[in-house]
């Protein structure tokens, strides 16, 4: 290796990190009602060669901890002697919520709604502020990671903003079921991270306070597919053996008819038609049930878990896709085949479900 090849240490906070070798760290954030110190904690795993600097993180709502999975899974596969470039990586950005298994901070406010942050604000701007100055303004990349809220789940999706190719490009070696183009939300980390060019994904997958293999798999996979599309690891990106994903900018919810109690026969990754079956939900005795069918054609990208409905509870998230013929006349689930579209209409928002519920 020629020392032109060689990266200066990496310093964060106050550590410096050599080439080759990765910390782990504690940056101090406020102090809790004890008087003891909370920390955002992050590891670094500086590489051996320049490249990029890029932070995965993840647990930025408490309850959403299939990223902190993922983050495990990532350690068996990166190392920083053959690394180019910088890993950032943070598992539970919201310590305090994760710790409490709440989506929000003590002071009941959402971290992902209170970007940049002040230094001498609120909680929530605190953490955002040491987020903003140690790990954002420090990378060319970051990968975001979410679940679906309590008693919901959604299938794997890469989340990006429209207009933008590289990102595209990007969601592409990702590899997830499914890319979804999302308005950025006053006060996320997406949108602080445009406004400093910064590209972003964002990751949906699962349900909130739970892991399951499929989205930890597709999670810890995408990462490391994204990190060899930009080479920083000698891996393939597996672009030439990656299905290509379906793609979508509109989605429809489906609200319970009635009260009482669900019982689907869908789930997120399921192919439907405009008419097709979903749920039937009726009264505790079972009686009186209502059909609840599909009113596009599209394929589910969310479903509720929890099979006790008030009406008008979100039971379905259906993303609204133009070209399903490409999925093929056999195909039920997109996790079983994927299609392509390119839908040339204007975007729709899709929202969270925080937003909708």
């Amino acid at each position: 290796m020629s020392s032109d090849d060689t990266p200066a240490p990496f310093a964060i906070h106050d550590r410096s990190i050599a080439p080759g070798t990765a910390e782990i760290l504690t940056i101090p954030v406020s102090q809790q009602v004890t008087g003891l110190d909370s920390s955002l904690a992050l590891k670094v795993l500086h590489g051996a060669k320049r490249g990029p600097c890029v932070f995965v993180s993840a647990g930025i709502h408490g309850d959403e901890i299939v990223g902190a999975a993922i983050v495990q899974r990532l350690l068996d596969h990166l190392m920083p002697e053959t690394l180019s470039g910088t890993v950032i990586l943070a598992p539970a950005v919201n310590i305090y919520g994760f710790a409490a298994h709440s989506r929000y901070l003590p002071d009941r406010r959402d971290l992902n709604r209170s970007f940049p942050g002040n230094e001498g604000g609120s909680l929530a701007a605190q953490l955002a502020h040491c987020f903003l100055t140690n790990v954002i303004e420090r990378c060319t990349l970051g990968i975001d990671m979410h679940t679906a809220a309590v008693h919901r789940y959604n299938l794997p999706q890469i989340r990006i903003a429209s207009g933008s190719p590289y990102l595209v490009e990007l969601a592409m070696a990702f590899g997830a079921p499914i890319i979804v183009e999302s308005p950025l939300r006053p006060g996320s980390m997406r949108a602080l991270a445009a406004e400093r060019e910064v590209p972003m994904l964002l990751l949906e997958a699962g349900e909130a306070l739970r892991f399951d293999r499929y989205s930890i798999g597709v999670g810890a996979a995408g990462v490391l597919r994204v990190l060899a599309h930009i080479g920083m690891i000698t891996a393939s990106d597996g672009l030439e053996n990656v299905a290509v994903p379906m793609r979508a900018n509109r989605s429809t919810w489906v609200r319970a008819p009635r009260g009482g109690v669900s019982r689907r026969v869908r789930k997120s990754g399921d192919i439907v038609r405009q008419g097709n079956l979903l749920a039937v939900v009726g009264g505790l005795f079972g009686e009186d049930g209502i059909e609840l069918v599909s009113p596009i054609d599209g394929v589910i990208i969310g479903h509720a878990t929890l099979p006790v409905v008030n009406q008008g509870d979100a039971l379905f998230h259906i993303a609204e896709i133009d070209s399903l013929d490409h999925v093929g006349e056999n195909a039920h689930s997109i996790v079983e085949a994927m299609a392509v579209s390119d839908p040339p209409f204007a975007p729709a928002p899709i929202l969270d479900e925080d937003e909708l519920l």
